[in-house]
């Protein structure tokens, strides 16, 4: 009874996603069809969940990594319990549902992460796992064991194939993240047709080479081997990847292991012949059988169960370790210490100035004092980063209470784990590189900002500023690719204390990514007694001094080390007779926030004539400066030569600034 009632609990999963595909004209139904048994066994033997409550900090997490299969998802949280009626699956892929065509978190309960584009659940799984250990470490003690979970994955031949998993799943070897246990839809088809094609490597052998613990399981549809192998993987401190013959649309008459089975409906009639092959009834559509439901529902009074069980032991850990446990609430709850802003550093006027990474690094390094939660860190760049944490250390195999990661050489796969270290929970990650390399990375970054992951990117040597590295290394076009998307804040400070107050925004935001684009080069240290103070930075753009009597004839506007010139040519304007508004726009983000008044009173449309000054493409600015503005910027890749030298070269000097604002002021 038990067996067939396992049986038909699979095939319901398989039913109910194929069903909306089918309905929707639009999906995947490949995937759930073939991987019914092995979700069925995960959910039902092993996750520790609860679907009254999908924000328990302490659940076990799962990830479907390809996310084209995402009705099977949406009909395991309808069927567990979770806040997902039956009419958001047969409303899937359509407007205003919760059940897109690719799972996306925030939107649906139960979701753990966006997937979809392949590779990227996989790899923010590393991160879901680095933050377990990292908090399990700092906050467990003898008796009280607070953090514990898992993190399972279902993963494609797809996600195997891209390389931001071969990143991401050499770094968990060597990490021996043992909590990780991913399983492996081994169907040996792609879109293209068989993975022979293209994909011949053995995987095992493979994942065997970065550190993992492999195992193989011969039929995708025998769930007492499946569990046995989800058993031994527990039990191993490495992680695991667990391979599983499975066949892609599995009980499709004609269309059972061909690429046909991937990525569009069955159509009637074969859904007709899957039906009847398997047993199933063939009306109605999306049918549950009551017994099924029963069995299915039953994570709703085990999850409350477990939940209660963790809430019995927080109660114990407070009682015993109330600093600790206080501190581990905060953290999970996403609440700053009242007091945190005041630990923020401010730097004393200098006009040789420092690099803007190094007064990122100096800020880092006060708010680490106060933020035990700030954890990150470079792709291999760190002393060029300046993104050590002095009072740490690594993160690493038996030192997990570590807060700096080494990522290596591998700047998608730091995105992506940075991008699990957020959602999880406890943790306020940042992840760094060149800003030239934030092109490797781009698919991480894209999904922090559509799904509002708080994620902080540090891209340095943000312009050609760098210099002698030259144009491989100099980014140009860069910072209007950022600024394109979005959700995506990007802030790009002219010195030491605007980097200060930009990362005050990047703590504060924490509904959305943020980037801080910083110079290698020293720039001056102003001083704010002269100039408008460096908290006009929260509000994006802001008037830095009116030069000059009377008002003001044009405005220059600039961000990051570009500043420098506009106040060089802003005074040698004032000392001419014509007076002058200076404004530091370090985002235009922000600056978008602003109400229209505030947007006036910096940027007033009688005043027309205004010129940006950027190292870099001008693309964007167009919106700022108006009809009559004009832009300074670069429109082609930078040299090799000392950064003084390529900017006098490429026209970018106080003079080039002053001669165009006096050709503008001069033919009114």
């Amino acid at each position: 009874m038990e067996k067939g009632l396992q049986s038909l609990a699979i095939n319901t999963l398989r039913f109910l996603s194929v069903d909306g595909v089918q309905k929707a004209n639009s999906g995947h139904p490949g995937l759930p069809m073939g991987c019914a048994a092995i979700s069925y066994t995960i959910w039902t033997r092993h996750l520790r969940h609860n679907p009254k409550n999908p924000a328990w900090v302490d659940r076990d997490r799962f990830i479907l990594s390809g996310g084209h299969g995402s009705m099977l998802l949406y009909s395991l949280l309808h069927l567990t319990g979770y806040d997902l009626t039956l009419d958001e699956l047969k409303s899937f892929r359509q407007w205003g549902s919760r059940t897109p065509g690719h799972p996306e978190y925030g939107l649906t309960p139960g979701v753990e992460l966006t997937t979809g584009p392949l590779g990227q659940g996989f790899s923010s799984g590393v991160g879901f796992a680095i933050a377990e250990a990292h908090l399990a470490a700092l906050y467990n003690r003898p008796g009280h064991k607070v953090v514990d979970h898992y993190t399972y994955a279902i993963v494609t031949d797809g996600d195997l194939m891209e390389g931001v998993s071969s990143e991401t799943a050499s770094l968990a070897g060597h990490l021996k993240l043992g909590k990780l246990i991913y399983l492996y839809d081994d169907n040996r088809i792609s879109i293209d047709g068989s993975t022979d094609l293209a994909f011949t490597e053995d995987r095992g052998a493979r994942f065997e080479a970065y550190g993992w613990h492999v195992q193989k399981v011969d039929d995708g549809n025998d769930v007492e081997a499946i569990d046995k192998a989800i058993q031994e993987a527990k039990k191993d401190p490495r992680p695991s990847l667990i391979i599983c013959r499975t066949h892609i649309g599995f009980g499709l008459p004609t269309r059972q292991d061909t690429s046909k089975a991937h990525g569009e409906p069955p159509g009637a009639e074969e859904l007709a012949g899957a039906k009847q092959k398997l047993a199933w009834p063939a009306e109605p559509d999306f049918y549950i059988p009551e017994e099924v439901l029963t069995h299915f529902r039953q994570a709703v009074p085990n999850g409350v169960k477990l939940e209660g069980e963790w809430v019995s032991k927080m109660d114990a850990y407070r009682k015993t370790l109330p600093d600790q446990a206080a501190e581990l609430d905060r953290r999970l709850k996403g609440e700053l210490p009242s007091d945190w802003q005041s630990f923020l550093p401010e730097f004393p006027a200098d006009p040789k100035g420092m690099a803007t990474r190094a007064a990122s690094g100096k800020t880092i390094n006060a708010l680490a004092a106060i933020l035990p939660e700030l954890m990150g860190g470079s792709a291999d760049l760190t002393p060029s980063n300046n993104t050590w944490i002095e009072i740490s250390k690594d993160f690493q195999p038996g030192q997990y209470n570590g807060r700096y990661l080494r990522f290596g050489v591998r700047e998608h796969g730091m995105g992506a784990i940075v991008n699990g270290l957020a959602v999880h929970g406890g943790i306020i990650p940042y992840g760094a590189t060149f800003m030239v390399f934030s092109d490797y990375m781009r698919g991480a970054l894209r999904l922090s900002a559509l799904s509002h992951y708080p994620a902080i990117w540090i891209y340095t040597h943000d312009s050609i500023g760098l210099g002698e590295d030259g144009p491989t290394h100099q980014p140009v076009e860069h910072l209007a690719a950022l600024r394109a998307i979005p959700n995506l804040t990007v802030i790009r400070p002219m010195d030491a204390n605007e980097t200060v107050i930009a990362w005050q925004v990047a703590i504060s935001r924490r509904k959305s990514p943020t980037a801080l684009l910083l110079t290698r080069q020293a720039v001056p240290i102003f001083d704010r007694s002269v100039y408008a103070p460096a908290t006009g930075l929260l509000k994006g753009a802001y008037v830095l001094k009116d030069l000059g009597s009377g008002k003001p004839q044009l405005i220059l506007m600039s961000s990051g080390s570009e500043v420098q010139l506009i106040i060089e040519a802003g005074h040698e304007l004032e000392k001419q007779g014509i007076p002058v508004r200076l404004v530091s726009f370090p985002s235009w983000e922000l600056f978008k926030e602003q109400t229209p008044e505030y947007q006036n009173q910096v940027l007033p449309t009688d005043i027309p004539l205004r010129i940006a000054v950027e190292a870099g493409v001008a693309q964007g600015w167009e919106r700022w400066v108006g009809d009559r503005g004009r832009i300074l910027s670069i429109e082609k890749y930078g040299a090799s030569a000392p950064y003084k030298t390529i900017f006098e070269e490429y026209g970018l000097t106080g003079a080039s600034i002053l001669a165009l604002a006096k050709e503008m002021v001069g033919g009114k």
